[in-house]
């Protein structure tokens, strides 16, 4: 055989050799680019994987493959975290897992660092010991402060010792895993005192109020007496014009703090005169503390009360939670015996 025949086979094998190679690498190609974007099978809703300080991305491909992902080489994964940019760039935090995803979507979410993010809400009227329960229970945060007490809980928050009650705003929070519930608190306590230092920077002129803390005070009692948002600025009303004339505030509420775990449901007139430092129909002005959580709304009605008359109020007795308002202790005494009748009337047998 001529050499050039030889040469001209060879240039066939080898031409024939690359286009072997070429859909090879198209082959490979494909199966790459269709595993980026398939669904991960094998995975159930609510899984999740945590991605902790120093982790590599082996160690990180590592835990996927133990949540059950079994999709893509080793190799597959890593061309694709460095053509996302992700490797070397995966930030700590706990993503979620669910059959929807593709290996593109989540290497994006880690390097995004698109962690699942837990809300707690602090509901308007919780006392500072609904709220330590309620953070006991809360899903993924990490607990510091049960072993706090009240005064140690407060001096871990603003360096200094003081009541609990009433400092954190009912509001809603979002968290992430490895947040702490004092984490939760300092943010609470924060947003307290902006929204506390807003009302008293806007209040009404000639208040009986010395302090925001005073206002702070007022505004619980406001958020406890009732759950009606229009009913807010009147009944600081009252209160307010009670203060200014001297009179006793005598509202429930404060009893019922003031009794703690004693209180077990039904106020009888026994509690109205057992005297304690928040029974304000034993004691004149305001409790010494708040009784509870105010919302921003208790606030605003703390420090811009309703102008009027008025200087009594109690509930209607039905399902409404509203409230009959009267100027004078006549009047009252008819709106009582109505509550009273209303009350009988849903609790008859």
């Amino acid at each position: 055989m001529s050499r050039s025949k030889q040469r001209g086979r060879f240039r066939i094998f080898m031409a024939l050799l690359a286009l072997l190679a070429g859909f090879a690498a198209f082959a490979l190609w494909q199966q790459y680019r269709a595993f980026g974007t398939s669904p991960l099978e094998g995975l159930e809703a609510g899984q999740s994987v945590v991605v902790e300080q120093g982790d590599s991305f082996a160690t990180v491909l590592g835990k996927l493959r133990a949540a059950g992902i079994d999709e893509g080489s080793d190799l597959e994964w890593q061309l694709l975290a460095r053509e996302l940019k992700a490797a070397g760039r995966i930030q700590v935090g706990e993503y979620p897992l669910s059959p929807e995803l593709s290996p593109r979507d989540l290497l994006l979410a880690m390097r995004d660092g698109k962690v699942i993010s837990y809300r707690f809400t602090i509901v308007e009227g919780w006392n500072i010991r609904q709220l330590r329960a309620a953070l006991a229970r809360a899903t993924r945060l990490e607990q510091q402060t049960p072993v706090l007490g009240d005064g140690d809980l407060m001096k871990a928050i603003t360096g200094e010792r003081s009541h609990p009650e009433g400092r954190f705003l009912p509001e809603t929070y979002a968290y992430t895993r490895g947040d702490s519930d004092l984490d939760l608190l300092r943010r609470a306590h924060a947003a307290m005192q902006r929204a506390l230092a807003a009302a008293w920077e806007s209040r009404a002129e000639g208040l009986p109020l010395d302090s925001p803390d005073e206002a702070l005070v007022l505004a619980s009692i406001v958020e406890r007496e009732t759950g009606a948002p229009d009913e807010r600025a009147r009944i600081a009303g009252v209160f307010v014009r009670r203060l200014e004339k001297g009179m006793l505030l005598q509202t429930d509420p404060t009893v019922i703090y003031g009794l703690g775990e004693r209180y077990q449901g039904n106020l009888t007139r026994a509690h109205l005169q057992q005297d304690t430092p928040y029974n304000t129909y034993t004691r004149a002005g305001l409790p010494p503390t708040p009784i509870a959580m105010p919302g921003v709304d208790a606030l605003r009605a703390a420090t811009q009360p309703a102008e009027g008359s008025e200087l009594y109020f109690v509930a209607v007795g039905d399902e409404s939670g509203r409230h009959v308002f009267s100027e004078t202790l006549a009047e009252h005494q008819v709106a009582v015996n109505a509550y009273i009748r209303n009350y009988r009337k849903r609790h008859r047998p």
